[in-house]
């Protein structure tokens, strides 16, 4: 049953970033050249309904929640480059790519490809060169 309940709020959550404009290249692309102000403003207005969410349940629950900070590590930068360059060039993060898939946008298939692809050339990467820590619970 649980499962069936995830299920909607994915799917009810593809259905808003179709309907929002994520899942189109066009829309995307406008966003990061600046040309459309349309998903700038879908994502802060986001951004202030997780804040608002975050307050609530810091009032609410019993035991009181904390927000740990990530360390910042040497990847960080490059990380957030070569994401951010995927995004622009697909038109797509990770949950985009699954609606695009759903939509019947076939290129998303390259995408999902590329985001496996990539992890696993991080994984492998960090694992034979690079040895930083990234302050998460897989280095524990």
């Amino acid at each position: 049953m649980m499962h069936a309940r995830f299920a909607a709020i994915g799917v009810a959550f593809g259905f808003a970033l179709s309907r929002t404009g994520f899942s189109s290249w066009e829309r995307t692309h406008a966003m990061f050249t600046l040309r459309d102000l349309h998903l700038v403003f879908a994502f802060a207005m986001a951004v202030g309904l997780l804040a608002v969410g975050w307050l609530a349940v810091q009032a609410f629950s019993r035991e009181k929640p904390e927000w740990a900070p990530r360390n910042i590590h040497r990847g960080t930068v490059l990380g957030s480059v070569l994401f951010g360059t995927g995004w622009a060039i697909s038109g797509a993060c990770p949950s985009v790519a699954l609606v695009q898939l759903g939509e019947g946008q076939l290129g998303a298939a390259f995408t999902l490809a590329g985001i496996f692809v990539g992890n696993y050339a991080y994984a492998t990467a960090r694992e034979r060169w690079l040895h930083w820590n990234t302050g998460s619970c897989v280095d524990d």
